[in-house]
């Protein structure tokens, strides 16, 4: 019945039913007036066609290992160990860390009196710089009265110098102490009267 539908020629009939009582299968085309055997199929994998300029293939063209292995896609850098930190100094300070509880600096008295000689330092140089900006900003304040925009500036600029001396003030106070603190020191504790006696 399939056969009668898809008006097959006798030829094509005969081939077909000859096929099924050798139980050979079915061909995938055939011819339909010719008594030649047909033509094997294609294979499913085909060598590569020649590439020809202009035209992309169909299937990416994929390399064999050994031309990839001849490269240096394969090669690795070699590696170059720097020193980034004292391994020795980090183990120190976690073994003060786990002992203490506290991360501990070291010399911290050479520090300390680092820091206070640069405290000391940055002070005097501190109080000059404070001298020196109300001195600038006084001046401001008088070029920009002779331009007539001194009621624009006035307030900022007279907040700005009192935030200044404010700051002198306490530099100086903090100065007197020390000098007390140092001149006390010197003197003998007591009274030269009793030591007569």
């Amino acid at each position: 019945a399939m056969m009668d539908e898809s008006k097959l020629t006798s030829f094509q009939r005969r081939h077909l039913m000859d096929c099924v009582k050798r139980g050979d299968t079915l061909p995938l085309q055939c011819s339909p007036t010719s008594s030649k055997d047909p033509q094997p199929a294609e294979p499913a994998f085909s060598p590569p066609k020649p590439w020809l300029p202009g035209r992309l293939p169909a299937k990416p063209h994929l390399r064999p290992a050994e031309v990839c292995q001849a490269g240096d896609a394969y090669t690795r850098e070699r590696f170059k160990p720097q020193a980034r930190r004292d391994l020795e100094r980090e183990k120190q300070r976690l073994q003060n860390i786990l002992a203490t509880g506290k991360d501990v600096v070291e010399h911290k008295a050479k520090r300390t009196l680092a820091q206070t000689e640069e405290e000391e330092a940055s002070e005097v140089d501190r109080f000059e710089e404070l001298v020196n900006e109300v001195q600038e900003r006084k001046e401001f304040l008088a070029e920009m009265e002779a331009l007539g925009q001194g009621k624009r500036y006035r307030g900022i600029v007279l907040t700005e110098i009192s935030q200044k001396l404010r700051e002198m003030e306490i530099i100086d106070k903090k100065r007197s102490k020390e000098m007390r603190e140092v001149t006390t020191k010197d003197l003998p504790i007591g009274n030269k009267s009793d030591s007569h006696d």
